[in-house]
């Protein structure tokens, strides 16, 4: 058997084909469901992860040429589902991959994929999706720094490549599960899935899978979610014979080659020079681009003159409109009150939030608040607040002044203590305990707090 090349690229969504194919056959078997309630007022307990036991499915693991999806792969194996395995092809444009086999999207990965596979003796594919991944997460991510937004790619492809392109694939061909290396589990309470923290915090990696609808964890399997630690992912590997047992874990954005964001935003930006000013809208000097920053920035200011205070100054605010960046000292970071946008629910919404949504709602009108933990970065801590969903004018769909106007629905939350950092665009995470509720893009983050919340400022 030949190792996968990248010599052709046949469109999309046509496979390069290595072994056998997948069998098509419909399995009469279904997932096991638990039957376990958790209640959200009480703290959530840690579950195992739901990884179809009893009933053998028929399984395509996702293997990105890393040792934890090659590991979860094996699991899958060992536990007696019909596996294939699959890797993506998703980058075909000169000069974007990286060079080197650093655990996704190089043509070294393939093969390193491909060499799991082989061990394991599962069917092995690699499939093109570099046009969807193109439209769905490079060009997502120029438009949201274009927009003056910050974007987490690797939660863009959770959602709209590997479980939503690559599942719809998936359960077009007969398979049962997709399978992959994160750090996260998935349990079934009263008949629906439920995202969960991995047992070890350190690598957890719920939150880039905030974005997971129900129907999506219905068919998402993890079997390294309960691993206490990536040393015994990595010890298995090299048990199993596995050859990217001590391969490093990547950890840069696998389409820019060199890690450098703000070049590679400035060859498909159009970047204009523009003024630094502080808050209350002193000149403190030129900037080469206001796009290619984000909120929280500290380097590359390029500021000759000292704040008064002498201590660093950070950028504050992105002003895409007026080409303006706004900067301060970092004590003006901090926020209290954070309102998101286009909100998700990773299963079953709480019922408070359920009950809102299926009622009609008067603008300004509220729900129930209820208390959870925010984290708004992968590896980020969360933060105890207070949430609820509030009904507002939508100010990007129609001007001021029409009465026909439509209205949305934001993800409110009031944090207990300030949190630097936060920046539109960014995706607010919310937890109860351990479980993920959901998760919502973040549009607007002060320092200030609703008053009638009776919280101090």
């Amino acid at each position: 058997m030949a190792p996968p090349t990248t010599t052709s690229t046949p469109s999309w969504p046509r496979c390069l084909r290595f072994t056998r194919g997948p069998n098509p056959r419909e399995w009469p078997v279904r997932f096991r469901r638990c039957t376990r309630a958790v209640c959200l007022e009480e703290p959530a307990p840690r579950f195992t992860p739901n990884e179809f036991q009893e009933n053998p499915v028929r399984v395509l693991a996702a293997m990105s040429g890393g040792v934890d999806s090659a590991v979860a792969a094996a699991r899958a194996v060992e536990a007696g589902h019909d596996v294939t395995g699959v890797h993506l092809a998703l980058n075909r444009m000169p000069g974007t991959l990286r060079t080197g086999s650093r655990g996704c999207c190089t043509v070294e990965d393939a093969n390193d994929a491909w060499r799991a596979a082989e061990k394991l003796g599962i069917p092995f594919y690699v499939w093109d999706f570099s046009e969807r991944f193109k439209e769905d997460v490079v060009d997502d991510f120029v438009a949201e720094y274009a927009a003056g937004r910050t974007p987490n790619p690797c939660l863009r492809c959770n959602e709209k490549i590997k479980f939503a392109a690559l599942l719809e694939k998936a359960m077009a061909l007969g398979f049962d599960a997709v399978c992959t290396g994160h750090y996260a589990n998935v349990v079934t309470v009263d008949g629906h899935p439920q995202l969960h923290r991995a047992a070890e915090d350190a690598k957890d990696q719920s939150y880039v899978l905030g974005v997971l609808k129900e129907q999506q964890l219905n068919h998402c399997m993890f079997p390294l979610g309960d691993t206490p630690s990536k040393a015994l992912v990595r010890e298995e590997a090299a048990r199993r014979g596995l050859s990217v047992a001590a391969k490093p874990d990547s950890h840069d954005i696998c389409f820019i080659p060199d890690g450098d964001t703000r070049g590679w935003l400035a060859e498909r930006i159009e970047m204009e020079p523009g003024r630094i000013l502080d808050a209350e809208g002193a000149d403190l000097g030129e900037h080469d681009g206001a796009l290619a920053y984000t909120v929280g920035q500290r380097k590359g200011l390029k500021i000759g003159r000292p704040a008064p205070d002498g201590k660093p100054r950070f950028v504050l605010e992105i002003r895409p409109k007026t080409n303006e960046v706004v900067v301060g000292p970092k004590a003006d970071l901090a926020v209290r009150t954070i309102r998101g946008i286009r909100a998700s629910w990773a299963g079953q919404p709480v019922a408070v939030f359920h009950q809102f949504m299926d009622e009609e709602q008067a603008v300004g009108a509220s729900s129930s608040s209820i208390r959870v933990e925010v984290q708004v970065r992968a590896h980020g801590d969360s933060l105890p607040a207070t949430a609820w969903l509030e009904t507002v004018l939508d100010p990007d769909t129609h001007p001021l002044g029409d009465q026909d106007r439509a209205f949305r629905t934001e993800l409110v939350m009031v944090l207990d203590e300030p949190l630097s950092g936060v920046a539109p665009g960014q995706s607010a995470v919310v937890y109860h305990g351990t479980r993920v509720l959901g998760q919502a893009t973040i549009n607007t983050a002060r320092a200030g707090v609703p008053a009638d919340l009776g919280f101090s400022a």
